[in-house]
C-alpha cells in the first residue's frame, strides 16, 4: 500500500528540521516536546494523578467504570533518550477509557545520562509495585498488561522477560508498538526506509549509542534473549513504511515459534511515530480503538496464562 497521504503531508511539513542525531541531547529533548501537536486533545477521564512508585515519577489514568479494572503499566518512546509523559497523554487517555482500564504512564529515567539498565530498572520496579498494589488503584493485579512505543516497546518486552525469569509476578498482555528489539541496523526495512519517513537509521544509531554503547544484552536487544516462551501473550502493532519494521516482525514471529500467542497488526502506509498521532492520521484512532477492543478482549479472564 502506498504511503498514507497525511502521513506525507506530515513529513513534507518537518523535512527541513534537523536530524535528530546531529543535535546536542538537550536540543534534541527538546524538539521531541515539541511535537505533542501531533496529538489530539485529550478526551476527559474521571482521574488524572501524577506522583511517584519506587521513587519513579508516573501519571495514573483512571476512568469512571466498574472496579477493579484491568490495568496497563505504560513506557513511552524516544529512544530512550527523549520523551515525556505529555507525548503519550492523548492515546493512553483514550486507552483508560475505551478499554478501560487503569493506565500508569512511567517518567523512567534517560539516558546517556542513565544507560543501560537505568531506564528498564525503573520500568520494572513500578510494575512490579503494580502487581503487589493494584487493588489500592482499584485496578485487578490478575489482569496485568505492559505496554510502550518505539522504545518504550523495547521495555515492555523486557520486562516481560525479566518478569519471567524472576518469576516474580505474572503479566496477561504486552502491548508492543513498533517496538526496538535489535542493535542491527543493515535489515531490509533500515535501507528501505534509512531516510524520508522520519525515524532514521542514522537516528537509531544515535540513540543506541546513548542507550548501549557496547555489547547486545538480551534486556535491550530482545530479538537476541535465547528463550522467548512462556512470555505473556503479545499484541505487536507495526507500521509499514518505518526502519523497525523487520525486527519488530522478526519478535512477532519468534514469540509464536516459541509458543506464545501473538497478534501482530500491520499497519499500511503508516509511519513510525503514528500511534500518538492522534491529530493528524485518522488511522491513529482507528488502531487505538483497535487495541482497546483487543486488551479488553484479552483482560477479560482473571486468570493471567
Amino acid at each position: 500500500m502506498p504511503l498514507d497521504p497525511r502521513a506525507r503531508e506530515y513529513l513534507n511539513q518537518n523535512a527541513s528540521k534537523p536530524p535528530i542525531e546531529t543535535l546536542p541531547v538537550d536540543k534534541a529533548r527538546r524538539f521531541a516536546a515539541s511535537t505533542v501537536w501531533v496529538s489530539a486533545p485529550g478526551v476527559p477521564i474521571a482521574s488524572v494523578e501524577e506522583t511517584e512508585i519506587e521513587g519513579v515519577p508516573v501519571r495514573i489514568y483512571i476512568p469512571e467504570a466498574e472496579r477493579p479494572l484491568p490495568v496497563l503499566v505504560y513506557f513511552h518512546g524516544g529512544g530512550w533518550v527523549t520523551g515525556n509523559l505529555d507525548l503519550v497523554d492523548s492515546p493512553l487517555r483514550i486507552l483508560a477509557k475505551e478499554t478501560p482500564c487503569v493506565v500508569i504512564s512511567v517518567d523512567y529515567r534517560l539516558a546517556p545520562e542513565h544507560p543501560f539498565p537505568a531506564p528498564l530498572d525503573d520500568c520494572y520496579a513500578v510494575t512490579e509495585w503494580v502487581a503487589a498494589n493494584a487493588l489500592s488503584l482499584g485496578a485487578d493485579p490478575a489482569r496485568l498488561a505492559v505496554g510502550g512505543d518505539s522504545a518504550g516497546g523495547n521495555l515492555a518486552a523486557a520486562v516481560a522477560l525479566r518478569a519471567r525469569r524472576l518469576t516474580a509476578f505474572d503479566i496477561g498482555l504486552q502491548v508492543l508498538i513498533y517496538p526496538v528489539t535489535d542493535n542491527n541496523l543493515d535489515t531490509p526495512s533500515y535501507l528501505a526506509y534509512s531516510e524520508g519517513y522520519g525515524l532514521t537509521r542514522e537516528g537509531m544509531r544515535w540513540f543506541w549509542h546513548h542507550y548501549l554503547p557496547e555489547g547486545n544484552d538480551a534486556l535491550a536487544c530482545v530479538l537476541g534473549a535465547p528463550d522467548l516462551s512462556e512470555l505473556p501473550p503479545a499484541l505487536v502493532i507495526l507500521a509499514e513504511f518505518d526502519v523497525l519494521f523487520d525486527e519488530g516482525k522478526a519478535y512477532a514471529d519468534r514469540l509464536r515459534e516459541a509458543g506464545v500467542t501473538t497478534d501482530l497488526m500491520i499497519c499500511e502506509g503508516m509511519i513510525h511515530g503514528f500511534f500518538r498521532m492522534t491529530g493528524v492520521l485518522d488511522k491513529a484512532n482507528q488502531v487505538l480503538e483497535e487495541t482497546a477492543k483487543h486488551m479488553r478482549r484479552a483482560l477479560r479472564s482473571t486468570g493471567c496464562r
